[in-house]
């Protein structure tokens, strides 16, 4: 095999390894089997343009070109002229693919439905990194410039992957990129002519020169000093301290700087956990709370104030942080004849659920909470500092419940001019149809509370809006135009359309981000699901401060001050949550209520329906045959080591699922989710022993463990219900199995050696049990085999019934 050709396969080969990185935020694979063929096929070419030869600028040219078609070939056929050539339509579709892609992977959680925008993003970023990687590679025969590219693949996808297989992914594109250095290496000293090897001999005392059968000394040397250097970039960092702890002290990655009272918070735009929140298929418990309040309809649990808006986008902007005042300023702007009401609300949350700002009532008067806090005052918001999350915190807050009358807010005189000039301003780029529409809206208003009301109206009640989630929300200045031309779309589309339009009218306005008060629980608390996050509008009014409107329909409460002008039709009674507060899918799981329009919600035309899990777009596999089957080879061939880890993550995913309602639903998640629990235990070192009972069996692996109070609980909490469901005539659903099995996962891990928690990740001792599966059909089928042999047998020798 020839130096170039030998480059050109490790170049694809490397280009491959490091695109595996971003096999973990999609929820399928089969874009990196499209990718794979692809980038053979261009390397293919590439190899067939310096055969002519080219020259090296027409080569990458032509490269670059066979791409293009083959793209348009997958993506945008039907817009192509023939079916391959890409025209105008066909470029217009791309952008529209690419844009619908970008919205994807700013609404989904990870890992994304498989979407045909994202699908663009990934097979088309892989291609333009494989035609860098084989141009410098190959093409100027510099191997050591194309790792740029390689890193850049890898540190998209590590920045923006969750979990602890970011190792995994740099071993293989490391691996690869050694792969190609040594080709390079190989390829330089072969041009010197033929390499003789230092320690191989030939026939007698002659040294015999490097062939197919034998590495060079030189080049073996090499691959010594990459494995050695592979080696070390994968240990060293397992044994230095973290960056929040350790010899460094305080310093990390907070959003804070320096250890003193002051600071800067980032501006990082908290939608991204919104959206994640939005998109998740489960309605998992974010956190629960206790409070004395009255009525829980005022008490939403905002997150963060976004004020910044660009035309693009809003986000918090960036402010200076303080130290956690004792007692918290009064809130700016609320005047002293404004009801108001002083509740302490009790919260917890949940272990998994980890934010950077802390979710609390709004305005906070006091907070009690452990930690490294710190206060942002303009926004009235906590922030973690130096990496510190809400991940299992208990924590206490007096807030105000303000009640302004409607009199009151139409009486709100004039807001200060430096917050009136920060919180009104909009940029150019805004499209006239926002001011315009507002204008229309708020035609006959008075004052900046009736404009507002009527801008809350529109959206929620008279403007014929839906709330849909399966549209595409696209970005840019134009995208609240496309909201109010298309009137559908979820919290986010509302909050934002409406403080842009109040904005525009004059009225300071900024969005909130946070939950909705969430539904009882029967024991006096509250929880708040995934499925709560939501987004509103606030907007100022002098005397009485920052006040919350709900223009999304059929989400939230709408607030009682705006009630006297709201049309018929609207709710009544500010405790009653609507629709979907609660019980209903958010925006990840639009229910048929929340689709249909404000015509058919007043003449209750809309039927209570399940919610549909969100998906993506249908999977069309590639269309070539023979290359697929190649591809299909080198996956195997690099996924085999990992099989049992993906069969254990499998089957992890597969038993902690939502299950069915009937009694053997329950019995069967339960006994799932306890084989879950000592396989998990088995994984770390303490074998199963199925001669005891489950509550003798939990204490078992408790003490063997070592397990935290918390751990320990929830292992014997599983233990119980699974004893309900061996011995009790009609076993009760338990809720929480799933939690608590996770639960036992981080305690276990948390207390055994490095070692045995790379053992238990990579080869989990509980993967025996597919050997066993097999080893049973292997016996079943062979005995049916031997029976069957046996009868035909016994049919052919039984006798005819005629002698001699």
């Amino acid at each position: 095999m020839s130096g170039g050709a030998r480059l050109s396969i490790c170049a694809t080969l490397a280009t491959f390894l490091a695109s595996c990185a971003l096999l973990p935020l999609v929820d399928r694979s089969t874009w990196l089997i499209q990718a794979a063929i692809l980038l053979v096929i261009q390397a293919g070419v590439g190899a067939a343009a310096r055969r002519v030869p080219l020259a090296r600028p027409l080569t990458i040219a032509v490269q670059a070109l066979v791409s293009l078609l083959l793209l348009t070939l997958i993506f945008a056929r039907e817009q192509a002229l023939g079916g391959i050539v890409p025209g105008p339509e066909a470029f217009r579709h791309f952008g529209l693919l690419l844009e619908a892609g970008g919205d994807d992977v700013s609404r989904f959680a990870i890992p994304a439905p498989l979407s045909h925008g994202i699908r663009l993003m990934l097979v088309g970023g892989t291609l333009v990194i494989g035609l860098a990687v084989d141009a410098l590679a190959v093409t100027f025969r510099s191997a050591a410039p194309a790792g740029l590219p390689l890193l850049a693949l890898y540190s998209v996808a590590a920045g923006l992957s969750e979990g602890g297989a970011d190792w995994l992914w740099f071993l293989l594109a490391a691996g690869g990129y050694l792969l190609l250095l040594l080709a390079e290496g190989r390829d330089r000293l072969s041009q010197w002519g033929r390499v003789f090897g230092g320690t191989g001999r030939g026939f007698g005392n002659v040294p015999a020169p490097d062939g197919p059968g034998g590495a060079t000394a030189p080049v073996r040397t090499g691959r010594r000093i990459g494995a050695v250097a592979l080696g070390i970039a994968l240990v060293v960092p397992l044994a230095l301290p973290a960056l929040d702890g350790g010899i460094l002290g305080p310093s990390g990655t907070g959003v804070g700087t320096g250890t003193g009272g002051g600071g800067i918070i980032s501006a990082v735009n908290p939608l991204v956990s919104l959206q994640d929140s939005l998109n998740q298929p489960e309605d998992r418990t974010v956190m629960t709370y206790r409070t004395n309040a009255e009525q829980t309809s005022e008490l939403y649990l905002r997150i963060v104030a976004l004020d910044d808006f660009d035309g693009t986008a809003w986000r918090p902007t960036v402010r200076s942080i303080t130290d956690v005042p004792s007692q918290l300023p009064n809130p700016p702007g609320l005047g002293s004849d404004v009801r108001r009401t002083e509740v302490q609300t009790n919260i917890k949350a949940a272990d998994w659920y980890s934010q950077d700002w802390l979710p609390m009532p709004y305005p906070a008067s006091q907070v009690s909470i452990d930690g490294r806090w710190r206060y942002e005052g303009i926004g009235r918001t906590l922030v973690g500092d130096h990496g510190q999350t809400t991940r299992g915190k208990q924590y206490s807050v007096k807030s105000l419940v303000v009640q302004p009358t409607a009199q009151q807010l139409a009486n709100a005189g004039q807001p200060p001019d430096d917050l009136a000039k920060e919180f009104t301003k909009v940029p150019a780029s805004l499209p006239d149809v926002v001011r315009t529409t507002a204008l229309q809206v708020t035609e006959g208003a008075s004052n900046n509370y009736e404009r507002a009301v009527k801008l809350q109206d529109y959206f929620a009640v008279s403007g014929g809006f839906t709330y849909n989630t399966d549209v595409t929300a696209g970005s840019g200045s134009a995208a609240i135009a496309r909201f109010l031309k298309e009137k559908e779309g979820f919290c986010v589309h509302f909050s934002f359309s409406m403080a842009a339009m109040a904005r525009t009218l004059g009225i300071p306005a900024r969005v909130a981000v946070g939950f909705t008060p969430g539904s009882p629980s029967g024991d006096g608390t509250y929880t708040v699901g995934l499925r709560d996050a939501h987004a509103w509008p606030e907007l100022y009014f002098e005397g009485v401060g920052w006040t919350r409107f709900e223009p999304t329909p059929n989400r939230g409460y709408t607030p009682e001050y705006t009630q006297d002008n709201t049309p018929a039709g609207g709710s009544t009674d500010p405790a009653a949550p609507s629709e979907s507060a609660s019980a209903q899918p958010s925006a990840s799981q639009p229910s048929a209520s929340e689709s249909c329009s404000v015509q058919q919600r007043k003449e209750g035309g809309c039927g209570s329906t399940a919610p549909a899990l969100v998906t993506g777009a249908a999977d069309h596999g590639p269309p070539f045959g023979t290359i697929l089957l190649v591809a299909l080879a080198v996956l195997l061939i690099l996924v085999v080591p990992l099989l049992p880890m993906l069969w254990r993550l499998r089957t992890r995913a597969l038993r902690l699922g939502s299950g069915g309602r009937t009694d053997a639903d329950v019995a069967g998640r339960t006994l799932a989710a306890w084989r879950e629990v000592t396989d998990t235990a088995w994984d770390h070192g303490i074998l199963p022993d199925d001669s005891q009972t489950p509550r003798k069996a939990a204490a078992r692996i408790v003490r063997l463990g070592h397990l935290e109070t918390a751990a320990a609980e929830s292992v014997q909490r599983v233990a119980a219900a699974v004893e309900q469901v061996l011995y009790a005539p009609r076993p009760q659903p338990a809720a929480g199995l799933g939690d608590d099995v996770r639960r036992l996962h981080a305690g276990l891990h948390a207390k055994v050696s490095r070692a045995t928690r790379l053992r238990a990740t990579l080869a989990p001792r509980s993967a025996v049990r597919v050997a066993w599966a097999l080893a049973e059909r292997r016996e079943a089928f062979t005995a049916g085999l031997r029976a069957r042999w046996t009868a035909a047998r016994a049919a052919r020798s039984r006798p005819s019934g005629q002698e001699g």
